[in-house]
């Protein structure tokens, strides 16, 4: 076996931090990035170095690589229906490493964003990564996601829009929404019924999907039991979960739950006179892929 040089070890964990940072925005998942990342020290320790003359530039290129054929087997098997998806987390993870570091990475990178990269093609999520979060020249993404550079520009704009949710519809007072939202997640973490009541309006409707009701929820809850459902729910669920963050759903105000980093629930509320007057809850994959998801600007 071909005795690895020291120096070339040396230089691969100096740039492992950068490839993992790379890899976790790729796939959401630190486990999985672990594995793309130690895939390309395979691929290096099998390589030539005589040929390398840019190791970073030549390990960013191979992690990408993996990433991208990471995320197409993915994508096939995400094609199944709402019911096949009735129990999978929103991002799927067949493992995890570290939960205190997951959650770390994904408050870092922000789950709104997770989210929203998340219901990207492939191509566009890489293009979008590699460009607008790392840096790296659109002539340079070309050859791995086979367009010209012109078109990979595209595709990074056409990802950044769908990030950005350039298109909020004009009804919507995002402020007004998001001061609701805000008041809801604090009491919910402060576990303050008080607080809770006075966003929540009396005649509070409460839908599940069928992921969600395959967890335990109930499909639909009206009113009086809804109010206590959700408040005691509420309380339960996002008051142990720091990382709980607002984003754009479908133009509103939407929460991703994410206990230790890994999106589990999607609430949609919907708002009327400074109240909370609907929650659907999302769980299914398939389910928050229709929905248009964008990261908010900053309050």
């Amino acid at each position: 076996m071909r005795e690895t040089p020291t120096w070339l070890i040396e230089q691969f964990e100096a740039e492992r931090p950068r490839l993992r940072a790379l890899a976790y925005r790729m796939l959401g998942s630190l486990a999985e990035a672990e594995d793309a990342v130690q895939e390309a020290w395979l691929h290096l320790f099998r390589t030539d170095m005589s040929t390398v003359t840019n190791l970073g530039g030549w390990l960013t290129t191979v992690v990408a690589r993996i990433c991208l054929n990471m995320l197409h087997a993915r994508k096939s098997r995400r094609e199944e229906s709402l019911d096949d998806s009735a129990s999978a987390p929103i991002i799927s993870h067949e493992r995890t490493m570290n939960p205190e570091e997951e959650a770390e990475l994904a408050e870092g990178v922000g789950l709104a964003l997770l989210m929203v990269l998340d219901t990207l093609a492939p191509a566009e999520r890489l293009a979008f990564v590699l460009h607008d979060l790392f840096s790296v020249p659109f002539d340079e993404i070309a050859p791995l996601v086979e367009r010209t550079p012109t078109a990979t520009r595209q595709l990074a704009s056409r990802a950044r829009r769908r990030v950005q949710g350039l298109t909020i519809e004009k009804d919507v007072d995002l402020a007004e929404s998001r001061a609701v939202v805000d008041a809801f997640l604090a009491a919910s973490r402060e576990g303050s019924f008080d607080a809770l009541l006075a966003v929540l309006d009396p005649g509070l409707v409460v839908r599940a999907d069928r992921a969600a009701v395959a967890r335990g929820m109930r499909g639909e809850v009206r009113g009086a039991q809804a109010l206590a459902g959700i408040t005691r729910g509420a309380r339960h669920l996002l008051g142990r979960i720091p990382f709980a963050q607002p984003l754009l759903v479908d133009g509103g105000v939407g929460i991703v739950a994410a206990p230790r980093g890994w999106p589990l629930l999607l609430l949609r509320p919907s708002i009327r006179d400074g109240k909370i007057v609907a929650i659907d809850v999302i769980a299914a994959p398939a389910h928050v892929h229709q929905l248009r998801l964008a990261v908010l600007p900053s309050s």
